[in-house]
Formats: structure tokens, C-alpha cells, sequence
């Protein structure tokens, strides 16, 4: 076992962190920014190294810092969390130059699904279905792109090759606009990711976004966790997620997790990963893979009883993956509720000092939080503050379970988007299960 880990992170997920390395009896070493020294996981790692001012740049996204905390601690490894540098291939390359285990994916693999043309090319490949489109890079040919387009059927989309988050990405409903959908996306990819490649998908209007944890070691062992759906979101970033996806059939789990298991064993991956699908009329297409442990995560260790940050980092320590694929079983569902840092309706940040903080609990509930009374919550960085967790013996059960823990939950001081969780497990389109991707936003602006 790694003897100890660097954590290049902040935040609840440095927390979740720092808990496995300690049951692993791993030691450890939080890094942080200057802003960030009163930070849970800071004060309970056994080392500390402040790299850098408060801004991102200076500090958690500074490789030379990180690893240089590495080499004075006499580190063995980096886990690079979510987010930051965790889907860097250049960061993984210069951590495994520089003598360490990067806990998490080889950089050739990193590159291969970072980049959305190379990763669905990869995908095809593997007999993953993906979104009919144009099948590679659009070239510069305005007739071949026409021609393209018209085959695949309008409206399409317009996708940075680079890009990810909901950015690079321009709808297109009709001929007249294609070209210039296509130079506009091409500059802003330019801009926003060093990489102006960009290429066209059949735009699915009504898609779920229903996704399949994996965990592989270099052993040429690889399993699928079940599906999560994640299609509660708004500007395309989630917040609620639940698993598994209601309405997905054992059939349809087992056939597409068993091509996201093939699919990691034809691209050789380590670790754990996402295959993101959108799933429309019964049919699931590749959208892209994140090549890190999920925000999300945890409704997928409550229903299957695995710890996956466990086992990432006994993968990166050369072990065997100890389960199989017939050792997942589906124990009930879970729902996750993002804990954002916001004003509840117009979602402005909401920086400050936590003056009372009141986790709930009860049977079946989990909170995942870096919070503690007295804790300045600093402005500089993603406003999520925490997860809260609930699973039961099925989705009404653990909707349940959720709607009494968000009524028990305490944080005073800032606004929190707590109401509007309070509201959307109240909503009877929700509640139903299988909302689509739009559901959320459509809500938001009625």
C-alpha cells in the first residue's frame, strides 16, 4: 500500500480523501492555498504544505507546486480528487516523471478520452454506441460540412473537441446557420482550450443523462458500478443525481455496462471512470468519459456497498481489483442533493462565515461536507459545500428520507440552495423519475 498521499485538492472531496488514506492506514499531506489553511482535511492531515496564494492558478493549478509539496513531504503518491488538475494529462505525465503514482489513469489515456473526437472514435471502436454525427474533426470544406449535416439531419450541435462543462457547444436548426455556428465554435474553442478541432452530433432534444461507473486495474481486470442519472441540472451542471436511473432495464444495464467494461479494456484504463451517455426513445448514446472519480460518487457506493476512492487507491497501488463483476448487486436507491454556496433563486455566490452548522441524520443519510461552525466559506473557488446523501429500500424511500434530512439541515451565516432542493423533492415531475435533461431549466424559468 502507498505509504503516503499527497492530496492536490480542497473541499469535501479532499476530506473523502483524506478518510480513505486514514482507513487504509495511509498518511497524509494537504495541500492548500493560503486562503484554504482552516480547511477540514488541512487541519486533520498528518502534513501540511501551503502552495500558493488563493487564486487557482497560483495554487491548486500550479504543477511545479504541487509536486515540489511531493518531493519535500518524501510523498508516494497524488490523488488529484475532482476538478483542478484531475484530468490534466500533462499534470499525470509529470507526476509519474518525477518518481510518483499518480492516482489515477495513464496520461496516454487521459489524452485519448480528453479529447471528445479521438474518445468517441475510441468508443466506436469498442462497439459503444455514440450520437450519429460526423465522425471526426469537420474540416474546413463548407460544402463537406453541409453535405455532413444534411445527412445527419437538422438540428445538430456544434462540439468543441476540447471542451467539456457545458462550453463549446452552438445548436444548430437549420442550413442557414451552420457555417457560421461552425466558425463561431471553432474561435471560441480556440480561446477557451488551445484546440479550435471541432465536430457535429445529431442534437437529441428530449435526452436523459445517464451515466456507468467503472473501476479497472493494470491487471486486465475492469467492472461496471451500475448507472447513475444525473439529468436534474441547470447550465448543464447537475444537481440532483440518483442511482440507478429509473426505468433502465437489467437488460439494458447489463449490455451497455458490459461494452463500458470492454471499452476500458480496449483503451487499457486504470482506475476509476464515467462513460456519460444521453439516453433518448430507449437508446443510449456516448457523450464522453471523465477519467476521475465523480462528484456523484457516493450514491453509487450506497447501492452497491463499494468504496470507490478505496479502491483507487489500491489500484495505484498495483492490487487486483477484489470484486468481480457478479459480486455487484443493486441494494435499494439512492438520491445526492449538491450543497451549493448560492442564493437559493437567483444562484449568486454566497461567500462568508458559517456561524451554526447542523448536519442531519437518521437512517439511510450521508453527508459528505468540509463544513464546520465558525468555517469562513473563502470566494474563490466552486461554490459546492457539500453533498447530502439518502438511500432506502427503493426511490420513494429514500426521496423520503431526503426530504426530511434537507428540513433537518442547519447552515447559518450564508444562503444555501437548500430550498430549492426542498422544493424539487416536493415536484411532482421529479418525483415521477425519468426527467429529461431540460426538466430542471424548464422549471426554473416557469
Amino acid at each position: 500500500m502507498l505509504e503516503k498521499v499527497v492530496i492536490a485538492n480542497r473541499g469535501e472531496i479532499a476530506l473523502r480523501i483524506l478518510r480513505a488514506c486514514r482507513e487504509l492506514g495511509i498518511r497524509t499531506v494537504a495541500v492548500h492555498s493560503s486562503a484554504d489553511r482552516d480547511l477540514k482535511h488541512v487541519r486533520l492531515a498528518d502534513e501540511s504544505v501551503c502552495i500558493g496564494p488563493p487564486p487557482s492558478a497560483d495554487s491548486y493549478l500550479n504543477i511545479p507546486a504541487v509536486v515540489s509539496a511531493a518531493e519535500v513531504t518524501d510523498a508516494v503518491g497524488i490523488h488529484p480528487g475532482y476538478g483542478f488538475l484531475s484530468e490534466n494529462a500533462d499534470f499525470a505525465e509529470r507526476v509519474e516523471q518525477s518518481g510518483f503514482v499518480f492516482i489515477g489513469p495513464r496520461p496516454d489515456t487521459i489524452r485519448l478520452m480528453g479529447d471528445k473526437v479521438s474518445a468517441i472514435e475510441a468508443m466506436r471502436n469498442a462497439g459503444v454506441p455514440c450520437v450519429p454525427g460526423s465522425g471526426g474533426e469537420l474540416g474546413i470544406d463548407p460544402d463537406d460540412n453541409i453535405r455532413i449535416a444534411r445527412e445527419v439531419g437538422y438540428p445538430v450541435i456544434i462540439k468543441a473537441s476540447g471542451g467539456g462543462g457545458g462550453r463549446g457547444m452552438r445548436v444548430v436548426n437549420g442550413e442557414a446557420a451552420l457555417l457560421n455556428a461552425i466558425s463561431l465554435t471553432r474561435a471560441e474553442a480556440a480561446a477557451a482550450f488551445a484546440n479550435d478541432a471541432v465536430y457535429l452530433e445529431k442534437y437529441l432534444e428530449n435526452p436523459r443523462h445517464v451515466e456507468f461507473q467503472v473501476l479497472a486495474d493494470e491487471h486486465g481486470n475492469a467492472i461496471h458500478l451500475c448507472e447513475r442519472d444525473c439529468s436534474m441540472q441547470r447550465r448543464h451542471q447537475k444537481v440532483i443525481e440518483e442511482a440507478p436511473a429509473p426505468g433502465i432495464t437489467e437488460e439494458m444495464r447489463a449490455r451497455i455496462g458490459a461494452l463500458c467494461v470492454g471499452a476500458c479494456l480496449e483503451v487499457g484504463y486504470r482506475g476509476a471512470g464515467t462513460f456519460e451517455f444521453l439516453f433518448e426513445d430507449g437508446k443510449f448514446y456516448f457523450m464522453e468519459m471523465n477519467t476521475r472519480v465523480q462528484v456523484e460518487h457516493p450514491i453509487t457506493e450506497m447501492i452497491t456497498g463499494v468504496d470507490i476512492v478505496v479502491e483507487q487507491l489500491r489500484i495505484a497501488a498495483g492490487e487486483r481489483l477484489r470484486y468481480t463483476q457478479s459480486d455487484i448487486r443493486i441494494n435499494g436507491h439512492a438520491v445526492e442533493c449538491r450543497i451549493n454556496a448560492e442564493h437559493p433563486e437567483t444562484f449568486m455566490p454566497s461567500p462568508g462565515l458559517i456561524t451554526l452548522f447542523h448536519p442531519p441524520g437518521g437512517p439511510g443519510i450521508r453527508v459528505d461536507s468540509h463544513l464546520y461552525s465558525g468555517y469562513d466559506v473563502p470566494p474563490y473557488y466552486d461554490s459546492l459545500i457539500g453533498k447530502l446523501i439518502a438511500h432506502g429500500e427503493n426511490r420513494d424511500v429514500a426521496t423520503a428520507r431526503m426530504r426530511v434530512a434537507l428540513s433537518e439541515a442547519v447552515i447559518e451565516g450564508i444562503n444555501t440552495n437548500i430550498p430549492l432542493h426542498e422544493r424539487l423533492v416536493e415536484d411532482r415531475g421529479f418525483l415521477r423519475g425519468g426527467a429529461n435533461i431540460h426538466y430542471l431549466e424548464n422549471l426554473l424559468r416557469e
